[in-house]
C-alpha cells in the first residue's frame, strides 16, 4: 500500500457489515461524515483520484431523517442509511447537477429525479454525490480517454494511478473499489459498467434490457442504454439490482420486467455452480498470455465447483456487429439526446447541433485532449429511416440468433464465461484508448445480461470474470459468480501505486534497477 495513503474506518466494509454498525448505533449521519472525509482524503487529496464530482449538499439532512425513522420505526432494508454514488448522468431533482461529465448541462439542475433514483431514496439509500464518467458515456470521439470529461478531468485507477479505469462508468467504478462508498450506479451502452469494473476489481452488473429504467439517465441510445450496480461483492450486487429494478411508467421497455424483479441475493448460493453447463467464448480472451493464464485458473475453479464446462463454444467474430452498432448508436444519439434535453427546462440547449456549438465555442475546456466527430457524425445521420431500421435488424440477428443465442443453443450450456478485458492500459490522452480486448458487444447489443466478478490479476492490474445468459436470467448468473468469488475472494484492495521517480531507492523491474552508487550503466 502506497504509505501515503490513509486507511479508513469504513474501507471493504459490505452492506451487512455497514447493516450491523447503523444496528448497534452508529449513525446514517457518521456514515456519511466518514465517507465524506474519505473522499477529501483520497480523491481531491492524496491519490488524487478524481471519481466523485460533486457531493449532494443534502445528504446529511436526509441521514438525519433516517436515522429518527430507523429509530422510531426500524430499518426499511438493507440501504437504509446507506450512502450511495452515482455515475453524473442519473437525474437527481435536488440541489446537484447531472451533466454526463460535459460543461454544456451545467448550468441548471434536471427537474426530477430518475426512477432508478426515486427507487433508491424509497429504499432508504442516502444519495452521497456524482461521480465522474467519461463525457457524454464515451461516444463523443473515436480517440477519447476513458475516464476523463471536462467538468472533472481524469480519473484514475487506484491500483496504478497511470492507468485507465476504463470507462465510462469510471468514477463509479474507483468509487466503490476505493471505498469512497460502498456501492455505486453505473450506466451502459456497451462495455461501459463491465470493463471499469473489471479492472477495477470490484462486480459489475449490465441487466437485461427492460429490468431496469433508463428514464432520466442522460442518454445514448434506447436500443442499448442500462443503468446497473457496482459493488465489492456479488451480494451487494445483487441487493443493489433488487432495489432498482422493476417496471417504470415513463420506461415502456420495462414492462418486459413485470414479475421478474427478485429478491436476488435470497438466490446466492456457494454450491450454485454444481450441474450447470457452461461454455466457454475463446473468441472473446484478451490476446495475451497473463490474461488467458488467469482465465485457465478461473476455468479450473468452475470445474472443481462441479460446472460442466464446454470448452470452447463458437462465436462468430464481432467485427460486422460492432460495424452495423456504431450506425445504430449515431443515429439513436441524435434523437434519443434531443429527447432528454427537452426534459430539461433550465437549459438553453435543445439540439445536438447546440451540443457541437458549444463544444467548439469552449473548446479550450471541452476539447484539449480529443474532438467530438462522433458528435458530428451523428448530426449528419438525420432522423431514423429505412437505412437505420435495417441497421437495428442487422444487429439483433448477429448479436441474437447468429450470435448468443445459436451459440448456447448448439452447446447446450446454462452460460458463456471469458474474461471480461485484458489489463488497464496506461492513460494517454495524445493517442487516446487502446484496449486489447473487451467481452461486452455481445451481452450489451443482444440487451442480454452480463456479470463480471474478480478473477485474478496481471501484474497487479485485475482480471474480471464475465459470466453471460439469457434474458431475465440475472438470478442464475449471480448464483454462479457468488459461488465463484466465495472460492476464490480474488479481489484485492487497491494498492494506489504511482510510477517511481529517479529518487525512489527501491525500482519496479519495469522501470528499471537502481544503480549502486559509483556503478555504470553498459
Amino acid at each position: 500500500m502506497n504509505p501515503s495513503v490513509p486507511k479508513g474506518a469504513l474501507d471493504e466494509l459490505t452492506l451487512s457489515e455497514l447493516g450491523a454498525k447503523l444496528a448497534s448505533g452508529t449513525r446514517a449521519t457518521d456514515l456519511v461524515a466518514q465517507y465524506a472525509a474519505r473522499i477529501d482524503a483520497m480523491d481531491r487529496k492524496g491519490p488524487c483520484l478524481r471519481a466523485v464530482l460533486e457531493m449532494n449538499p443534502d445528504a446529511m439532512a436526509t441521514a438525519e431523517a433516517l436515522d429518527r425513522e430507523l429509530r422510531a420505526k426500524g430499518s426499511r432494508g438493507p440501504l437504509h442509511g446507506i450512502p450511495v454514488l452515482l455515475k453524473d448522468n442519473i437525474d437527481t431533482g435536488d440541489r446537484m447537477h447531472t451533466t454526463a461529465g460535459s460543461l454544456a448541462l451545467a448550468a441548471a439542475p434536471a427537474a426530477r429525479d430518475a426512477f432508478i433514483v426515486e427507487r433508491l431514496r424509497a429504499a432508504g439509500a442516502v444519495i452521497l454525490g456524482k461521480t465522474n464518467l467519461s463525457e457524454w458515456a464515451n461516444l463523443r470521439s473515436t480517440r477519447s480517454s476513458s475516464g476523463w470529461s471536462a467538468r472533472g478531468g481524469q480519473t484514475r485507477n487506484p491500483y496504478r494511478l497511470d492507468r485507465t479505469p476504463s470507462g465510462s462508468s469510471s468514477g463509479s467504478a474507483v468509487a466503490v473499489s476505493a471505498s469512497l462508498c460502498a456501492v455505486a450506479i453505473g450506466t451502459e451502452t456497451d462495455g461501459s459498467i463491465v470493463s471499469p469494473a473489471s479492472v477495477s476489481g470490484i462486480v459489475g452488473i449490465k441487466p437485461t434490457a427492460g429490468l431496469v429504467s433508463r428514464s432520466g439517465v442522460v442518454p445514448i441510445s434506447h436500443n442499448y442504454d442500462t443503468p446497473g450496480p457496482m459493488a465489492r461483492t456479488v451480494t451487494d450486487a445483487a441487493l443493489l439490482l433488487a432495489a432498482i429494478a422493476g417496471p417504470d411508467p415513463r420506461d415502456a421497455s420495462t414492462e418486459l420486467s413485470r414479475g421478474k424483479a427478485l429478491d436476488f441475493a435470497s438466490q446466492l448460493a456457494p454450491d450454485a455452480l454444481r450441474g450447470v453447463r457452461l461454455g466457454v467464448a475463446r473468441r472473446l480472451f484478451a490476446d495475451h498470455d497473463r490474461v488467458r493464464a488467469v482465465a485457465a485458473k478461473a476455468i479450473d475453479v468452475l470445474k472443481g465447483l462441479g460446472a460442466i464446462v464446454v470448452d470452447p463454444v463458437d462465436l462468430p467474430s464481432p467485427d460486422e456487429l460492432q460495424r452495423a452498432q456504431l450506425d445504430v448508436l449515431l443515429w439513436d444519439l441524435r434523437a434519443d439526446l434531443e429527447a432528454y434535453l427537452a426534459t430539461r427546462p433550465g437549459l438553453s440547449l435543445r439540439t445536438l447541433r447546440d451540443v457541437i456549438a458549444f463544444n467548439e465555442a469552449h473548446a479550450a475546456e471541452e476539447m484539449p485532449f480529443f474532438a467530438q466527430e462522433l458528435f458530428e457524425m451523428a448530426e449528419r445521420k438525420g432522423p431514423p429511416n429505412d437505412a437505420y431500421r435495417t441497421a437495428v435488424a442487422t444487429v439483433r440477428r448477429l448479436s441474437r440468433e447468429q450470435g448468443l443465442e445459436l451459440a448456447m443453443t448448439r452447446a447446450n450450456v446454462d452460460a458463456l464465461v471469458m474474461p471480461t478485458d485484458g489489463p488497464a492500459w496506461p492513460i494517454d490522452p495524445a493517442l487516446g484508448d487502446h484496449a486489447i480486448s473487451s467481452a461486452s458487444t455481445y451481452a450489451a447489443t443482444a440487451g442480454y445480461p452480463h456479470v463480471t466478478v474478480p478473477a485474478g490479476d496481471v501484474f497487479g492490474l485485475p482480471i474480471g470474470l464475465s459470466f453471460v445468459g439469457r434474458p431475465f436470467t440475472e438470478a442464475r448468473l449471480l448464483g454462479l459468480a457468488f459461488a465463484f468469488e466465495q472460492a476464490t475472494h480474488a479481489r484485492r484492495a487497491p494498492q494506489y501505486i504511482s510510477p517511481p521517480t529517479p529518487e525512489d531507492d527501491d525500482v519496479h523491474p519495469m522501470w528499471g534497477a537502481t544503480l549502486p552508487q559509483g556503478a555504470e550503466a553498459r
